[in-house]
Protein backbone atom coordinates (compact mmCIF):
# COMPACT_ATOMS: atom_id res chain seq x y z
CA UNK A 1 0.00 0.00 0.00
CA UNK A 2 1.52 3.33 -1.04
CA UNK A 3 1.45 6.56 1.47
CA UNK A 4 -0.66 8.58 -0.99
CA UNK A 5 -3.04 6.05 -1.07
CA UNK A 6 -3.14 5.57 2.72
CA UNK A 7 -3.98 9.21 3.30
CA UNK A 8 -6.92 9.17 1.72
CA UNK A 9 -7.91 6.66 -1.42
CA UNK A 10 -7.77 3.35 1.05
CA UNK A 11 -9.44 5.48 3.94
CA UNK A 12 -12.52 6.27 1.13
CA UNK A 13 -12.59 2.90 0.03
CA UNK A 14 -13.20 1.35 3.60
CA UNK A 15 -15.40 3.87 4.51
CA UNK A 16 -17.99 3.30 1.50
CA UNK A 17 -17.35 -0.30 2.68
CA UNK A 18 -18.26 0.17 6.49
CA UNK A 19 -21.29 2.15 5.36
CA UNK A 20 -22.22 -0.55 2.55
CA UNK A 21 -22.54 -3.21 5.76
CA UNK A 22 -24.43 -0.51 7.88
CA UNK A 23 -27.28 -0.59 5.18
CA UNK A 24 -29.49 -3.43 5.57
CA UNK A 25 -32.53 -4.61 7.93
CA UNK A 26 -31.80 -1.96 10.34
CA UNK A 27 -32.45 0.89 8.11
CA UNK A 28 -35.69 -0.69 6.97
CA UNK A 29 -36.95 -0.88 10.26
CA UNK A 30 -35.79 2.55 11.85
CA UNK A 31 -38.70 4.77 11.12
CA UNK A 32 -41.23 2.27 12.08
CA UNK A 33 -39.70 1.92 15.82
CA UNK A 34 -38.57 5.35 16.14
CA UNK A 35 -41.79 7.04 14.77
CA UNK A 36 -43.62 6.04 17.96
CA UNK A 37 -40.99 7.65 20.14
CA UNK A 38 -40.50 10.47 17.76
CA UNK A 39 -38.17 11.92 16.05
CA UNK A 40 -36.34 14.33 18.67
CA UNK A 41 -36.17 11.55 21.50
CA UNK A 42 -35.04 9.27 18.40
CA UNK A 43 -32.49 11.37 17.14
CA UNK A 44 -30.93 11.83 20.20
CA UNK A 45 -30.82 7.95 21.20
CA UNK A 46 -29.42 7.81 17.34
CA UNK A 47 -26.38 9.77 18.76
CA UNK A 48 -26.05 8.12 22.01
CA UNK A 49 -25.72 5.01 20.24
CA UNK A 50 -23.96 5.71 17.83
CA UNK A 51 -21.54 7.08 19.87
CA UNK A 52 -21.02 3.80 21.71
CA UNK A 53 -20.81 1.73 18.55
CA UNK A 54 -17.89 3.87 17.26
CA UNK A 55 -16.55 4.00 20.95
CA UNK A 56 -16.53 0.19 20.35
CA UNK A 57 -15.21 -0.45 17.35
CA UNK A 58 -12.43 1.56 17.82
CA UNK A 59 -11.66 -0.83 21.12
CA UNK A 60 -11.96 -3.43 18.75
CA UNK A 61 -9.74 -2.15 16.15
CA UNK A 62 -7.20 -1.63 18.43
CA UNK A 63 -7.28 -5.28 19.70
CA UNK A 64 -6.78 -6.64 16.45
CA UNK A 65 -4.04 -4.72 15.53
CA UNK A 66 -2.55 -6.11 19.09
CA UNK A 67 -3.14 -9.27 18.33
CA UNK A 68 -1.74 -8.93 14.21
CA UNK A 69 0.52 -12.24 14.83
CA UNK A 70 -1.82 -14.58 15.67
CA UNK A 71 -2.58 -16.93 12.94
CA UNK A 72 -6.60 -15.14 12.93
CA UNK A 73 -8.44 -13.23 15.21
CA UNK A 74 -11.86 -14.27 16.59
CA UNK A 75 -13.88 -12.29 18.98
CA UNK A 76 -14.40 -15.73 21.56
CA UNK A 77 -10.56 -16.02 21.93
CA UNK A 78 -10.78 -12.62 22.70
CA UNK A 79 -12.64 -12.50 25.11
CA UNK A 80 -11.49 -15.65 26.68
CA UNK A 81 -8.33 -13.76 27.01
CA UNK A 82 -9.83 -11.55 29.40
CA UNK A 83 -12.65 -13.07 30.97
CA UNK A 84 -11.54 -16.68 30.76
CA UNK A 85 -14.01 -19.65 29.46
CA UNK A 86 -17.16 -17.86 30.31
CA UNK A 87 -16.38 -14.59 27.99
CA UNK A 88 -15.83 -17.07 25.63
CA UNK A 89 -19.44 -19.05 25.58
CA UNK A 90 -20.76 -15.58 25.90
CA UNK A 91 -19.27 -14.73 22.98
CA UNK A 92 -20.23 -17.56 21.01
CA UNK A 93 -23.96 -17.28 22.35
CA UNK A 94 -24.13 -13.84 21.66
CA UNK A 95 -22.24 -13.95 17.81
CA UNK A 96 -25.37 -17.22 17.32
CA UNK A 97 -27.95 -15.14 18.77
CA UNK A 98 -26.72 -11.97 15.83
CA UNK A 99 -26.00 -14.14 13.11
CA UNK A 100 -28.95 -16.36 13.35
CA UNK A 101 -31.35 -13.28 14.23
CA UNK A 102 -30.17 -11.23 11.47
CA UNK A 103 -30.72 -14.16 8.78
CA UNK A 104 -34.06 -15.09 10.19
CA UNK A 105 -35.03 -11.24 9.97
CA UNK A 106 -33.89 -10.85 5.94
CA UNK A 107 -36.03 -13.85 5.50
CA UNK A 108 -38.98 -12.75 7.02
CA UNK A 109 -38.79 -8.81 5.90
CA UNK A 110 -37.80 -9.64 2.56
CA UNK A 111 -41.06 -11.97 2.16
CA UNK A 112 -43.00 -9.10 3.41
CA UNK A 113 -41.58 -6.71 0.60
CA UNK A 114 -41.70 -9.41 -2.08
CA UNK A 115 -45.28 -10.41 -1.26
CA UNK A 116 -46.41 -6.13 -1.15
CA UNK A 117 -44.37 -6.48 -4.72
CA UNK A 118 -46.57 -8.50 -6.46
CA UNK A 119 -49.80 -7.65 -4.73
CA UNK A 120 -50.38 -10.70 -2.48
CA UNK A 121 -51.42 -9.24 1.04
CA UNK A 122 -51.62 -13.09 2.99
CA UNK A 123 -48.56 -15.05 3.58
CA UNK A 124 -47.65 -17.38 0.34
CA UNK A 125 -45.13 -19.79 1.60
CA UNK A 126 -43.99 -20.61 -2.40
CA UNK A 127 -42.53 -16.96 -3.02
CA UNK A 128 -40.85 -17.24 0.45
CA UNK A 129 -39.00 -20.43 -0.46
CA UNK A 130 -38.08 -19.22 -3.69
CA UNK A 131 -36.96 -15.60 -2.12
CA UNK A 132 -35.40 -17.51 0.66
CA UNK A 133 -33.47 -20.25 -1.89
CA UNK A 134 -32.37 -17.44 -4.26
CA UNK A 135 -30.79 -15.78 -0.92
CA UNK A 136 -29.07 -19.42 0.35
CA UNK A 137 -28.04 -20.10 -3.71
CA UNK A 138 -26.27 -16.91 -4.13
CA UNK A 139 -24.57 -17.14 -0.55
CA UNK A 140 -22.71 -20.21 -1.34
CA UNK A 141 -21.53 -19.14 -4.91
CA UNK A 142 -17.66 -18.36 -4.90
CA UNK A 143 -16.31 -15.48 -2.29
CA UNK A 144 -15.24 -13.57 -5.25
CA UNK A 145 -18.57 -13.24 -7.00
CA UNK A 146 -19.73 -12.65 -3.94
CA UNK A 147 -17.68 -9.24 -3.47
CA UNK A 148 -18.20 -8.51 -7.16
CA UNK A 149 -21.81 -8.68 -6.86
CA UNK A 150 -22.16 -7.03 -3.47
CA UNK A 151 -20.17 -3.78 -5.02
CA UNK A 152 -23.01 -3.50 -7.47
CA UNK A 153 -25.42 -3.61 -5.23
CA UNK A 154 -23.91 -1.16 -3.13
CA UNK A 155 -23.80 1.18 -5.96
CA UNK A 156 -27.64 0.69 -6.54
CA UNK A 157 -28.07 1.19 -2.94
CA UNK A 158 -26.94 4.70 -3.08
CA UNK A 159 -28.49 5.98 -6.07
CA UNK A 160 -32.33 4.37 -4.89
CA UNK A 161 -31.31 5.95 -1.73
CA UNK A 162 -31.25 9.50 -3.25
CA UNK A 163 -34.33 8.64 -4.96
CA UNK A 164 -36.65 7.93 -2.48
CA UNK A 165 -35.37 10.69 -0.06
CA UNK A 166 -35.72 12.71 -2.86
CA UNK A 167 -39.46 11.72 -3.86
CA UNK A 168 -40.30 11.49 -0.05
CA UNK A 169 -38.87 14.59 1.32
CA UNK A 170 -41.10 16.57 -1.00
CA UNK A 171 -44.82 14.60 0.69
CA UNK A 172 -42.97 14.78 4.69
CA UNK A 173 -45.19 16.91 6.64
CA UNK A 174 -43.68 18.87 9.47
CA UNK A 175 -46.23 18.62 12.35
CA UNK A 176 -45.80 14.68 12.13
CA UNK A 177 -41.77 15.43 13.29
CA UNK A 178 -42.94 17.18 16.49
CA UNK A 179 -44.54 14.39 17.99
CA UNK A 180 -42.79 13.22 21.04
CA UNK A 181 -43.06 10.01 23.81
CA UNK A 182 -40.01 9.78 25.89
CA UNK A 183 -41.11 6.48 27.42
CA UNK A 184 -41.05 4.50 24.33
CA UNK A 185 -37.47 5.34 23.90
CA UNK A 186 -36.23 2.53 25.60
CA UNK A 187 -37.83 0.21 22.58
CA UNK A 188 -35.90 1.81 19.70
CA UNK A 189 -32.17 1.28 21.53
CA UNK A 190 -31.70 -2.03 20.23
CA UNK A 191 -32.74 -1.41 16.25
CA UNK A 192 -30.73 1.55 16.58
CA UNK A 193 -28.04 -0.58 17.85
CA UNK A 194 -28.40 -3.02 14.83
CA UNK A 195 -28.44 0.02 12.38
CA UNK A 196 -24.67 0.90 13.69
CA UNK A 197 -23.38 -3.01 13.56
CA UNK A 198 -20.79 -3.63 11.42
CA UNK A 199 -18.53 -4.89 13.68
CA UNK A 200 -17.97 -8.30 12.58
CA UNK A 201 -16.08 -7.28 9.79
CA UNK A 202 -13.62 -5.12 11.70
CA UNK A 203 -10.96 -7.89 11.76
CA UNK A 204 -10.87 -7.57 8.03
CA UNK A 205 -11.37 -4.17 7.94
CA UNK A 206 -7.84 -3.58 9.83
CA UNK A 207 -5.63 -6.23 8.06
CA UNK A 208 -6.76 -4.87 4.78
CA UNK A 209 -5.62 -1.19 6.24
CA UNK A 210 -2.23 -3.17 7.28
CA UNK A 211 -2.91 -2.41 10.75
CA UNK A 212 -3.05 0.74 10.52
CA UNK A 213 -4.92 2.05 13.46
CA UNK A 214 -5.36 5.98 12.19
CA UNK A 215 -6.28 4.85 8.97
CA UNK A 216 -8.91 2.87 10.58
CA UNK A 217 -10.01 5.38 12.47
CA UNK A 218 -10.75 7.92 10.15
CA UNK A 219 -12.50 5.03 8.24
CA UNK A 220 -14.86 4.17 10.56
CA UNK A 221 -15.83 7.46 11.54
CA UNK A 222 -16.32 8.39 8.07
CA UNK A 223 -18.40 5.54 7.38
CA UNK A 224 -20.44 5.73 10.68
CA UNK A 225 -21.20 9.29 9.61
CA UNK A 226 -22.11 9.09 6.22
CA UNK A 227 -24.69 6.05 7.81
CA UNK A 228 -25.92 8.25 10.77
CA UNK A 229 -27.17 10.96 8.03
CA UNK A 230 -28.14 8.42 6.13
CA UNK A 231 -30.06 6.82 8.79
CA UNK A 232 -31.40 10.53 10.20
CA UNK A 233 -32.48 11.10 7.13
CA UNK A 234 -34.55 8.08 6.47
CA UNK A 235 -36.63 7.98 9.41
CA UNK A 236 -37.34 12.05 8.90
CA UNK A 237 -38.61 10.98 5.43
CA UNK A 238 -40.36 8.11 7.06
CA UNK A 239 -41.53 9.23 10.50
CA UNK A 240 -42.78 12.93 8.22
CA UNK A 241 -44.67 10.71 5.56
CA UNK A 242 -46.82 7.91 7.46
CA UNK A 243 -49.39 8.76 9.74
CA UNK A 244 -48.95 7.84 13.31
CA UNK A 245 -52.16 5.73 14.07
CA UNK A 246 -54.90 4.49 11.42
CA UNK A 247 -54.84 1.97 8.63
CA UNK A 248 -51.27 1.98 6.99
CA UNK A 249 -49.55 3.62 9.76
CA UNK A 250 -46.70 3.59 12.01
CA UNK A 251 -48.28 1.74 14.66
CA UNK A 252 -49.82 -0.98 12.40
CA UNK A 253 -46.49 -1.46 10.66
CA UNK A 254 -45.33 -1.52 13.93
CA UNK A 255 -48.07 -4.29 15.31
CA UNK A 256 -47.59 -6.38 12.02
CA UNK A 257 -43.86 -6.55 11.70
CA UNK A 258 -43.06 -4.73 8.29
CA UNK A 259 -40.67 -2.90 6.46
CA UNK A 260 -41.15 0.85 6.42
CA UNK A 261 -40.33 0.45 2.40
CA UNK A 262 -44.08 -1.17 2.22
CA UNK A 263 -45.92 1.45 4.21
CA UNK A 264 -43.95 4.19 2.58
CA UNK A 265 -45.17 3.18 -1.37
CA UNK A 266 -48.49 2.70 0.02
CA UNK A 267 -48.98 5.92 1.69
CA UNK A 268 -47.36 7.75 -1.07
CA UNK A 269 -49.15 5.95 -3.96
CA UNK A 270 -46.31 6.79 -6.49
CA UNK A 271 -45.36 3.99 -9.01
CA UNK A 272 -41.62 5.33 -8.98
CA UNK A 273 -41.38 5.20 -5.42
CA UNK A 274 -43.03 2.01 -4.88
CA UNK A 275 -40.79 0.04 -7.20
CA UNK A 276 -37.72 1.99 -6.08
CA UNK A 277 -38.28 1.37 -2.55
CA UNK A 278 -39.12 -2.39 -2.85
CA UNK A 279 -35.91 -2.75 -4.49
CA UNK A 280 -33.77 -1.17 -2.23
CA UNK A 281 -35.22 -2.91 0.15
CA UNK A 282 -34.71 -6.61 -1.67
CA UNK A 283 -31.24 -5.28 -2.03
CA UNK A 284 -30.43 -3.95 1.21
CA UNK A 285 -31.48 -7.33 2.20
CA UNK A 286 -28.90 -8.96 -0.40
CA UNK A 287 -26.55 -7.31 0.72
CA UNK A 288 -26.86 -8.19 4.00
CA UNK A 289 -27.47 -11.29 3.92
CA UNK A 290 -24.73 -12.03 1.85
CA UNK A 291 -22.35 -10.44 4.62
CA UNK A 292 -23.75 -12.59 7.53
CA UNK A 293 -24.34 -15.42 6.12
CA UNK A 294 -20.77 -16.03 4.48
CA UNK A 295 -19.64 -14.89 8.41
CA UNK A 296 -22.04 -17.38 9.64
CA UNK A 297 -20.79 -20.13 7.57
CA UNK A 298 -17.40 -19.44 8.74
CA UNK A 299 -17.82 -19.88 12.40
CA UNK A 300 -20.60 -22.30 12.23
CA UNK A 301 -17.38 -24.17 10.27
CA UNK A 302 -15.10 -23.02 13.24
CA UNK A 303 -17.28 -24.27 16.23
CA UNK A 304 -17.19 -27.68 14.32
CA UNK A 305 -13.09 -27.64 13.80
CA UNK A 306 -12.98 -26.65 17.48
CA UNK A 307 -15.26 -29.64 18.45
CA UNK A 308 -13.01 -32.15 16.33
CA UNK A 309 -16.58 -32.84 14.24
CA UNK A 310 -16.58 -33.53 10.66
CA UNK A 311 -17.14 -30.52 8.09
CA UNK A 312 -18.59 -31.18 5.09
CA UNK A 313 -19.94 -28.36 2.94
CA UNK A 314 -23.42 -29.69 3.16
CA UNK A 315 -23.53 -29.93 7.04
CA UNK A 316 -21.99 -26.80 7.20
CA UNK A 317 -24.91 -25.08 4.73
CA UNK A 318 -27.63 -26.41 6.46
CA UNK A 319 -26.15 -25.34 9.88
CA UNK A 320 -26.48 -22.14 8.63
CA UNK A 321 -29.55 -21.83 7.24
CA UNK A 322 -32.08 -24.41 8.68
CA UNK A 323 -32.17 -22.59 12.03
CA UNK A 324 -33.19 -19.38 10.62
CA UNK A 325 -35.34 -20.98 7.39
CA UNK A 326 -37.50 -22.84 9.76
CA UNK A 327 -37.76 -19.96 12.51
CA UNK A 328 -38.97 -17.58 9.15
CA UNK A 329 -41.37 -20.08 7.71
CA UNK A 330 -43.29 -20.81 11.63
CA UNK A 331 -42.99 -17.16 12.21
CA UNK A 332 -43.53 -15.14 9.65
CA UNK A 333 -44.73 -11.93 11.25
CA UNK A 334 -40.79 -11.39 13.20
CA UNK A 335 -39.09 -9.34 11.55
CA UNK A 336 -38.56 -6.75 13.72
CA UNK A 337 -38.76 -8.91 16.64
CA UNK A 338 -35.95 -10.45 15.52
CA UNK A 339 -34.30 -7.45 15.20
CA UNK A 340 -34.44 -5.70 18.35
CA UNK A 341 -33.69 -9.11 20.19
CA UNK A 342 -30.35 -9.38 17.85
CA UNK A 343 -29.66 -5.54 18.63
CA UNK A 344 -30.84 -5.94 22.27
CA UNK A 345 -29.01 -9.04 23.63
CA UNK A 346 -26.86 -10.05 20.74
CA UNK A 347 -24.69 -6.89 19.73
CA UNK A 348 -25.35 -4.87 22.39
CA UNK A 349 -23.25 -7.92 24.69
CA UNK A 350 -20.84 -8.74 21.97
CA UNK A 351 -19.32 -5.45 20.79
CA UNK A 352 -20.65 -3.15 23.63
CA UNK A 353 -20.86 -4.76 27.15
CA UNK A 354 -17.66 -6.79 26.66
CA UNK A 355 -15.81 -4.19 24.72
CA UNK A 356 -16.18 -1.96 27.53
CA UNK A 357 -15.59 -5.00 30.08
CA UNK A 358 -11.93 -5.41 28.65
CA UNK A 359 -11.23 -1.29 28.56
CA UNK A 360 -11.90 -1.04 32.44
CA UNK A 361 -9.39 -4.01 32.54
CA UNK A 362 -6.61 -2.67 31.15
CA UNK A 363 -4.77 -0.58 33.80
CA UNK A 364 -2.51 1.01 31.13
CA UNK A 365 -5.28 3.20 29.75
CA UNK A 366 -6.06 6.86 30.44
CA UNK A 367 -8.71 7.71 32.81
CA UNK A 368 -10.97 9.48 30.13
CA UNK A 369 -10.82 6.33 28.12
CA UNK A 370 -11.70 4.76 31.31
CA UNK A 371 -14.91 7.50 32.11
CA UNK A 372 -16.11 6.12 28.42
CA UNK A 373 -15.92 2.43 28.68
CA UNK A 374 -17.95 2.93 32.18
CA UNK A 375 -20.60 5.24 30.70
CA UNK A 376 -20.70 2.88 27.22
CA UNK A 377 -20.96 -0.25 30.31
CA UNK A 378 -24.23 1.41 32.13
CA UNK A 379 -25.76 2.23 28.48
CA UNK A 380 -25.12 -1.21 26.98
CA UNK A 381 -26.43 -2.98 30.38
CA UNK A 382 -29.24 -0.88 30.27
CA UNK A 383 -30.43 -1.74 26.73
CA UNK A 384 -29.69 -5.41 27.60
CA UNK A 385 -31.66 -5.19 31.21
CA UNK A 386 -34.76 -3.58 29.34
CA UNK A 387 -34.42 -6.10 26.35
CA UNK A 388 -34.53 -9.08 28.70
CA UNK A 389 -37.33 -7.54 30.79
CA UNK A 390 -39.32 -7.25 27.57
CA UNK A 391 -38.73 -11.03 26.43
CA UNK A 392 -39.68 -12.58 29.80
CA UNK A 393 -42.63 -10.76 29.67
CA UNK A 394 -41.29 -8.42 33.20
CA UNK A 395 -42.04 -5.20 31.15
CA UNK A 396 -43.94 -4.42 28.67
CA UNK A 397 -43.16 -0.87 26.83
CA UNK A 398 -46.52 0.35 24.68
CA UNK A 399 -46.65 3.41 22.92
CA UNK A 400 -48.49 6.14 24.12
CA UNK A 401 -49.68 7.16 20.70
CA UNK A 402 -52.37 4.13 20.73
CA UNK A 403 -54.26 6.34 23.67
CA UNK A 404 -53.19 10.18 21.45
CA UNK A 405 -55.55 11.12 19.29
CA UNK A 406 -53.82 12.58 16.30
CA UNK A 407 -54.88 15.20 14.20
CA UNK A 408 -52.32 14.46 11.29
CA UNK A 409 -53.82 14.54 7.91
CA UNK A 410 -53.61 10.47 6.72
CA UNK A 411 -55.31 10.82 3.37
CA UNK A 412 -52.91 9.34 1.29
CA UNK A 413 -51.95 11.72 -2.14
CA UNK A 414 -53.35 11.19 -5.66
CA UNK A 415 -51.65 8.84 -8.14
CA UNK A 416 -49.71 11.83 -10.16
CA UNK A 417 -49.84 11.30 -14.00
Amino acid sequence: MSKSKTNWQIVLITACMITGNLIGAGILGLPINTGLAGFFPSLIAMVAGGAMMFFTALILGNQVQLNREQASFDYPSLYQKYFGNIGKWVAVAANIVILYGLLTAYFTGGAKVLSSMVGINDENLPLFLCFAGFLIVITCINLKFIQKLNTVFIIFLGAAFAILTFIGSSHVKPVQLSYQDWDFLPATLPIIVTAFHFHNIIPVVVAELQYDVAAFKRSVMLGMLLAFVMNMTWVAVGIGVLPLTGENSILQSYQSNIPATVPMGIQLNSVVFTLVASLFAIVAICTSFLANGVGLMNFIKDLLLGSKLPTPRPLVVFLTFAPPLFTAIFYPDIFLKALNVVGGIGIITLFGILPAGITLMNKSLGKGIKIAAAVTLLFAGSVLVVEVMQEVGMLQLQPHVEYHQVDFDTTPPQPRN
